[in-house]
């Protein structure tokens, strides 16, 4: 069962998407890490001069400035959804690894509907699934 977060704070990504042009949709969200080293505060992109930088290489701890590289640490953590399935139209909600696969020619997170076991993928806004000719 997941949780959706209560701010944006929690959260690294997230994601409000309708899916296979409107016949379903999805909300996805990746939680923010607590920090390895001293477990007090979650790990973030640093902030520079009272703002955070947007394309950081590395995630810091604001507690202990701990930090992981970008990779190391966004295979540590889950994207979790709640969604509407496309193909059977019953709701449910999953997790997936955070890292974009692809899936038609288009990366996405792909999860998987409990009830069907149809593949949701949650693209980047405005990318759309590629067709077969």
């Amino acid at each position: 069962m997941v949780t959706e977060p209560e701010s944006m704070n929690e959260v690294i990504y997230f994601s409000n998407r309708t899916v296979a042009e409107g016949k379903g949709k999805a909300r996805a969200w990746v939680y923010r890490k607590d920090c390895p080293k001293c477990k007090k505060a979650k790990m973030g992109k640093p902030v520079v001069k009272g703002k955070v930088k947007i394309r950081a290489k590395e995630y810091v701890c604001p507690e202990c400035n701990h930090t992981e590289e970008k990779e190391e640490h966004e295979e540590s953590i889950n994207l979790e959804a709640i969604y509407t399935c496309p193909e059977c139209g019953k709701e449910g909600d999953g997790t997936t690894p955070y890292k974009r696969k692809s899936y038609m020619g288009t990366k996405a997170y792909i999860i998987e509907c409990e009830h069907c076991q149809a593949k949701i993928p949650i693209t980047k806004k405005l990318k759309a699934i590629k067709k077969k000719k």
